[in-house]
């Protein structure tokens, strides 16, 4: 019955920590750029029962200990492209993110495209994170050439600011990606990093659109169907830490009774 306890009680935490992970899915329905994470389950270590006083048939049979929440994945599946026709917002159809740079010189990566420009002419996030610009023709962070209406931005990240009539290039975003789907790990605000020993390498599989930005490809009916499974799923292990406390119990009478006599 302990048995029955602590595997029970494993199924209450791994199912919990599943339903968090399609909690914040859900609450990111609506997130530019999201990509839903997936949540599996491990078994624990499993145990013989071939032991003394145990009748078998089978010598080969097994008890296991429960399980645990593991193998979380990003689904880093294509979010549909929505129109806003905002000059300065970028979404990307293929692989791989935009770099911005933080106001202390970190680097991020992130999906999400819904830039500005600052008083600078730099395209920023709405957290002020700039973003890399590889720039050209004596333009730089310090002279983007960049006004509210003046430039385009072609598929392959290429930007050209139009100067007395004529479009001259300035510079060009460039998309980065790594090996691996879990290359990347969330650090929040829509955020990435890549994790320790990870080669972060320049991509040329995304077209970059220009007055578009990339919905989260959370599917939200099927967040919800998860979320009633998990849910029973965790209904089912609390009845079985009530069932072991019930057995506990009518043990005791047991021997409260024999006492007695």
């Amino acid at each position: 019955m302990l048995t029955t306890l602590w595997t029970s009680k494993s199924g209450l935490n791994a199912n919990q920590e599943k339903l968090d992970v399609i909690s914040n899915n859900i609450a990111n329905v609506n997130t530019t750029g999201y990509k839903k994470v997936n949540a599996g389950f491990k078994d624990l270590i499993s145990s013989s029962l071939d032991e003394w006083g145990n009748p078998l048939n089978d010598k080969t049979a097994t008890v296991g200990s429960g399980v645990k929440a593991g193998n979380f994945t990003k689904d880093n599946s294509q979010g549909g492209l929505q129109t806003t026709n905002q000059k300065t917002d970028l979404a990307l159809d293929g692989e791989g993110y935009f770099k911005v740079i933080s106001s202390n010189g970190t680097e991020y990566y992130t999906r999400d495209g819904s830039f500005k420009l600052d008083s600078y002419g730099r395209l920023v996030t709405a957290n002020g994170n700039i973003l890399e610009v590889q720039y050209a023709n004596g333009y730089s962070q310090n002279n983007t050439g960049l006004t509210a209406d003046n430039f385009t931005i072609n598929k392959k990240g290429e930007i050209f600011a139009e100067n007395n009539g004529n479009f001259e290039k300035v510079g060009e975003i460039a998309v980065y990606t790594a090996v691996g789907n879990d290359a990347f790990t969330s650090v929040g605000d829509n955020l990435f990093k890549e994790l320790n020993g990870v080669q972060v390498y320049r991509t040329l599989d995304a077209d970059m659109y220009q007055g578009y930005l990339e919905a989260s490809n959370v599917d939200l009916s099927q967040e919800m169907t998860d979320m009633i499974v998990t849910q029973r799923a965790f209904q089912l292990s609390s009845k079985g830490i009530t069932a072991a406390d019930e057995m506990w119990e009518m043990i005791n009478n047991l021997r409260s009774v024999s006492y007695t006599h």
